[in-house]
């Protein structure tokens, strides 16, 4: 395992993109910085994080033979990873909202960014970036967000978590080369906020409707029971999970 350390940088995923541009990272090679000054989420969201009490890091995965229609796999290994780490430091109420958010009870603690290189429509790496809510103690103007510390009154060891994360990614992305993709996506599914519960969505044009999800696609459409009786999938671009 090859490791950068950085007081600061832009983005680790961004600082790993630019490795990847020149010849592909060695497998589990791992970027981790105290601060990142543009830390990105999913939709181009900005990741705000106080400087050294959390963890932003970036990890490069090699694949050799993986399906690019399968990348959503990839998504679901990370997240399932991560749950696993953050139960050994027994932080509760561990859930997965959709599509990767890692959540204690209905608070976040983790995103993932994951972005995909592909080359001549081969998968040939993975950037998986995640921002770790560690020991960080207020959220201004975030009221939804919430850290390991704030749920268990422990102040953690950052380079311990870092390490059982890499363990568990190691661990998970075994199952995956291993085509375990039916114990994957189960596991995944049983975690998932909100399965089985009525809900809230929201479309993009600020409509809202109900509904229960039931699971997602193979692709990682989520799957709801509507209203009107029906199972419909949505991508991440078409509807929004309020909580």
């Amino acid at each position: 395992m090859y490791m950068i350390k950085l007081n600061a940088i832009d983005s680790t995923n961004t600082y790993l993109k630019e490795m990847s541009s020149v010849s592909l990272p060695q497998d589990y090679t791992v970027v981790v910085a105290e601060l990142q000054t543009k830390g990105r989420g999913q939709m181009g969201a900005e990741w705000i994080a106080e400087s050294g009490k959390n963890l932003t890091a970036s990890v490069f995965k090699r694949f050799t033979a993986f399906n690019v229609t399968d990348q959503f796999y990839i998504s679901m290994t990370v997240s399932l990873a991560i749950i696993r780490a953050l139960s050994s430091f027994k932080i509760p109420r561990l859930h997965i909202k959709w599509p990767n958010d890692i959540l204690s009870a209905d608070r976040k603690l983790c995103g993932i960014l994951i972005e995909n290189v592909i080359k001549n429509n081969r998968l040939q790496g993975s950037i998986i970036g995640f921002g770790l809510n560690v020991n960080q103690k207020s959220f201004d103007n975030l009221p939804q967000a919430s850290s390991m510390s704030l749920l268990t009154g422990v102040i953690y060891n950052k380079e311990e978590v870092l390490s059982e994360l890499l363990k568990q990614l190691k661990i998970y992305f075994t199952l995956l080369e291993q085509k375990k993709l039916l114990e994957i996506k189960s596991e995944y599914e049983s975690l998932l906020f909100r399965k089985n519960k009525p809900s809230t969505f929201r479309t993009p044009k600020d409509d809202s409707f109900s509904g229960i999800i039931q699971g997602v696609t193979e692709t990682g459409q989520l799957q709801v029971w509507t209203e009107d009786d029906i199972i419909k999938t949505f991508d991440l671009k078409e509807v929004k999970l309020m909580y």
